[in-house]
């Protein structure tokens, strides 16, 4: 019952949470339009089929099923009419002007800025948890290429790409985005630091290049199947693995590879339950189907993120800065995709954008409203490009209009729309699909174990000159 309630107190914050920035940008035009003296017929929440809704000072408002977005259905600004067709019956109302469409356009990402900015600052108030997880590399394979390097487990990274890094997300975000995928990465052991040229691959699961290194942890026994060989082993669920075979274990993988790699041997397998070291034999069975060994338990990890609040928070203008500089790094990977690997397809739409911010809601408030400070700004930067069905091709049509002193050909105008309407619609089914294939990823983001305390995170220490 608890889980059910804490699912249905996700769904109802995530719905509200983005249901509110969609709502700031269209009131934004609302506004608006009303105070420039406009006709408005629709204030829509989501597209498709009327959830509910209600008339009020001749206005239409409802909320819809799709959350993709809305809009406000504005007559004279053939804003709606390519999506939602002509009223056979529509009144004939006065043209107006190329500075009140201007104006109409741009409050919406206007609104989306400022609602942003009043977020940050109560971020500064109510503090904000901040991952305090070094990134401590675990299990290296003594095959690999940063093993014949020098790189051992125990090692911590500190650098990637002469950017200071905190948490492996940095280290993460850092590879991702970089224009190259052999990075120089700084490790730290017993303090003194050197520096790596490694070599990044692309991940299969999320098809981004990642760093050929794993953080520390210890795999944990999350169930023992019956008739199988860890549960005649004396295994039980909530045992950390130490060691197989006399290995030290640092990851979950390594655990795995360990244990295919020894079918039919009996093999000294060494957890700790209840706080004391438990020595156990294990006898891994054959799996006919891949020739290697299994032991017939789930096996989970001890890992946890955990976040130290930090109290006040960031200042909205280090906020605003961080969102900008994030931002400015993904355009640039994408114009750069050749040499990055980041495409369209790693885009989030409304899939990814709910379950990303599914996953903050379930943490923390505070990291929700934190992830609704880069959405919002995200959308008004968006919104501003100059593509016609955006705000920002809305102001460049009206630019034009005032330049040339006549208003573009109304035929012109609405093919152009629908042109880019369906452009838009085909490339956010585009990504919707990529994401969908992310769900695995995303679930595994929703389900991992964090951890919040109420205290605040050390200051943060420069990186060594070298």
């Amino acid at each position: 019952m608890t889980d059910l309630f804490s699912y249905i107190y996700v769904i109802a914050a995530v719905v509200a949470l983005f249901g509110a920035a969609v709502f700031v940008h269209e009131y934004g035009h609302y506004w608006m339009a009303r105070r420039r003296g406009l006709k408005v017929l629709e204030f829509s929440i989501g597209f498709g089929p009327k959830i509910f809704g209600w008339k009020q000072d001749g206005v239409d408002w409802s909320w819809r099923w799709i959350p993709a977005g809305g809009y406000v259905k504005l007559p004279q600004m053939i804003t709606s009419e390519t999506l939602e067709g002509h009223s056979a019956d529509a009144e004939k109302l006065p043209p107006i002007t190329p500075w009140s469409k201007i104006l109409v356009a741009f409050a919406g990402p206007f609104m989306n800025v400022v609602f942003g900015f009043a977020i940050a600052i109560l971020i500064y108030f109510v503090g904000l948890p901040v991952p305090v997880n070094p990134p401590i590399i675990g299990h290296v394979d003594a095959d690999s290429a940063e093993a014949k390097l020098g790189i051992r487990a125990g090692d911590r990274i500190v650098q990637v790409n002469e950017r200071a890094i905190k948490s492996w997300e940095d280290v993460q975000e850092t590879t991702v985005l970089a224009r190259t995928n052999v990075l120089a990465v700084t490790i730290e052991r017993d303090g003194v630091r050197q520096t790596f040229d490694l070599t990044a691959t692309v991940n299969p699961i999320i098809g981004l290049k990642l760093l050929n290194l794993d953080p520390r942890d210890h795999p944990v026994i999350k169930g023992v199947r019956a008739d199988s060989a860890a549960l005649e082993a004396g295994l039980k669920e909530g045992d950390v693995v130490v060691s197989f075979a006399k290995v030290p274990i640092a990851s979950r993988e390594q655990f795995i590879k360990l244990i295919q790699a020894r079918p039919a041997e009996t093999t000294e397998l060494v957890v700790k339950r209840a706080g004391q070291d438990v020595t156990l034999a294990v006898t891994p069975r054959l799996n006919p189907a891949t020739q290697k060994g299994l032991i017939g338990a789930e096996i989970g990890s001890d890992a946890r993120i955990i976040y130290m609040v930090q109290r006040p928070g960031p200042t909205p203008w280090a906020q605003f800065s961080e969102v900008i500089d994030k931002t400015i790094s993904t355009f640039g990977a994408l114009a750069h995709s050749k040499q990055t690997g980041v495409g369209a397809k790693d885009l989030s739409g409304p899939v990814g954008i709910f379950a990303m911010l599914a996953s903050q809601v379930k943490t923390d408030w505070r990291l929700a409203l934190s992830f609704l400070v880069l959405l919002n700004i995200n959308l008004a930067f968006l919104n501003l490009l100059p593509i016609p069905v955006l705000d920002g091709g809305h102001i460049l049509m009206s630019v034009v209009e005032k330049v040339r002193g006549r208003p573009l050909s109304l035929r012109l105008v609405e093919y152009t729309t629908t042109a880019f309407a369906v452009l838009l619609i085909s490339f956010m089914l585009y990504v919707t699909f990529f994401d969908i294939k992310r769900i695995p990823l995303f679930r595994s983001l929703f389900n991992s174990e964090v951890q919040v305390e109420n205290a605040t995170p050390p200051p943060a220490v420069a990186p060594a000159q070298p």
